[in-house]
């Protein structure tokens, strides 16, 4: 029992590796599947999600849930919902425009999902003390 404890850690950065592969690996589908390679420019926006937190908020997300506020850590903010917003929105537009099919289209919502989740956790993960 207490070996499986001190396994915890490690078991959760594991399962947090395996979801962003799965996000990964899912945004290739989406352009391999419809031989369409539009959709990867959704990932040039996972690329520019955590920017903002490693130049502006000292690599942790602990500012994001802070109501500090002041220049800089707005503009983080700002920055970070705007990239967040982006990544959903380049799907449709790409959409829209019949530049993909719906299918890539859903396969991307399913990726990004699965990646804000992975973010999500890791947030949660980094506010513990035993990470």
């Amino acid at each position: 029992m207490i070996c499986l404890l001190s396994l915890l850690p490690q078991l959760g950065l594991a399962g947090l590796a395996f979801m962003f592969s799965a996000s990964i690996l899912l945004q290739i589908l989406a352009c391999a599947l419809y031989n369409n390679w539009w959709p990867m420019l959704s990932a040039l926006m996972y690329v520019l999600v955590p920017m903002p937190c490693l130049f502006f908020g000292g690599g942790s997300t602990q500012f994001l849930t802070s109501r500090d506020g002041g220049g800089w850590i707005d503009s983080a903010k700002f920055l970070t919902g705007a990239s967040a917003v982006g990544s959903f929105a380049i799907p449709i537009i790409l959409r829209h425009a019949h530049m993909i099919s719906t299918g890539a289209m859903f396969i991307e919502f399913t990726s990004f999902i699965i990646f804000v989740c992975t973010v999500l956790c890791f947030h949660r993960a980094s506010l513990e003390d035993d990470w």
